[in-house]
């Protein structure tokens, strides 16, 4: 069996965070662990309050997950200052582990903000030159970028310059575009579009830890960065589709929607 580390925070509402997580790649077939980095109170209208797990805290829990079953890929979610970013990197770098996918967390559907505006540059620094996939949605992409996008080709040069940070390949996410949603994969030679009509509905809460921890689940199992990329936002849509109605405001998606299609 394949195995998968996440590096996230914890969502008490089970949408978001290591929840999504831990549902996804159980979804995919593969043996999920964690690291938690942060515990949000939350539900699908607000976050109340966040507690960070101090940086040794989180270096034993990685650690112990990779002097015991090492994963065969890690994601990553919310890291919200810079200290739990500094003790991420190097225990990563110590164990040199594979197919990192980095989801840069740094805003909750509800806006309500999931990282340290001060901790963007150790981001860039230090968290991006890991990755084999990074998938920052719009805003996430203009704040590491420092460029405004308005338009795909605003996408592909943000996604040019954040691959220039140093990380193998970008998806930036085109959610918040107006009419269908696409997203733009950069791998350093090549542009790859995938296109989606847009699901209209209010439940998308935990979308972006959900579609990255998809793509860190394919890459476990094998498969190339572009069709990684593509079966998770497939995935991804689905859950979206199928999700179960949850919450009084942006409720979760339905991980195990491929399960009930196929009853």
């Amino acid at each position: 069996m394949k195995k998968a580390l996440s590096i996230a925070g914890s969502d008490c509402s089970g949408g978001a965070g290591i929840q999504a997580d831990l549902k996804t790649f159980s979804a995919h077939g593969i043996f999920g662990m964690t690291a938690v980095t942060s515990v949000v109170a939350e539900n699908t209208f607000t976050v109340v309050d966040i507690q960070d797990i101090s940086p040794d805290n989180i270096k034993k829990q990685i650690d112990c997950v990779f002097d015991d079953i090492v994963p065969d890929a890690v994601k990553i979610g919310m890291l919200s200052c810079r200290e739990t970013m500094l003790a991420v990197a190097e225990r990563l770098r110590h164990w040199k582990a594979a197919n990192i996918v980095i989801d840069p967390v740094m805003y909750a559907k509800n806006g309500a903000a999931l990282m340290e505006p001060s901790a963007i540059d150790t981001l860039i620094a230090e968290i991006v030159p890991l990755s084999d996939v990074i998938t920052p949605n719009i805003p996430e992409a203009e704040e590491i970028a420092k460029l405004p996008i308005n338009s795909l080709e605003d996408m592909k040069q943000a996604a040019i310059k954040i691959h220039g940070m140093g990380c193998r390949a970008v998806v930036v996410k085109g959610g918040h575009m107006d009419g269908d949603a696409i997203d733009i994969l950069y791998d350093g030679e090549s542009f790859y579009q995938f296109p989606a009509k847009r699901v209209d509905t209010k439940h998308t809460h935990g979308t972006g830890c959900t579609f990255s921890a998809a793509i860190a689940a394919n890459l476990a199992l094998g498969l190339a960065t572009e069709e990684a990329v593509r079966k998770a936002k497939d995935y991804t849509l689905g859950a979206i589709a199928h999700a179960p109605g949850l919450g009084k405001g942006h409720g979760p998606t339905n991980h195990f929607w491929l399960s009930s299609a196929k009853t």
